[in-house]
């Protein structure tokens, strides 16, 4: 008979806190790609009113519009530093996540490695005792016939 493996809970809490960390993971690289995301709409909409800013500017603009241009500019830019930090933020949160899910990878494989074993040397002994019944069964078999 199969003797369970002695370490099933750590590896089923292994297998947890993989899981945990995978799904960590997945919700870091997905903030990330956000970040990201709003950072190029961000970049994108500079570009886009530094051209509409350009092209009024060629027909003439007076000193509040060209004020309120700079004004609004400016805040653009400073929305874009900030984005940038939370994007670098988020960047290096990811990159704490993947080495915490590596780490956690790791300790799972060890685990499922030792547990491997375990089942192998088990099956072995459920062979060779499955084997050893049939030499004797063999065994009476032959003396009953002679």
């Amino acid at each position: 008979m199969t003797r369970p493996f002695p370490l099933q809970t750590i590896l089923e809490l292994m297998r947890d806190r993989a899981d945990e960390a995978t799904r960590n993971l997945a919700r870091l690289i997905a903030n990330e790609k956000d970040a990201r995301a709003r950072l190029d709409l961000l970049l994108g909409y500079r570009d886009e009113y530094a051209g509409r800013f350009r092209a009024a500017a060629q027909n003439g603009l007076t000193q509040l519009e060209w004020n309120n241009f700079q004004h609004f500019l400016g805040r653009l830019d400073e929305a874009i530093e900030q984005q940038r930090e939370t994007v670098a933020a988020q960047a290096r949160n990811t990159a704490t996540g993947q080495a915490q899910w590596r780490e956690q990878r790791k300790k799972l494989k060890a685990f499922d490695t030792l547990s491997a074993r375990h089942f192998a040397r088990e099956n072995a002994r459920e062979v060779k005792r499955e084997q050893k019944l049939q030499d004797e069964f063999a065994a009476r078999v032959k003396e009953i016939k002679h």
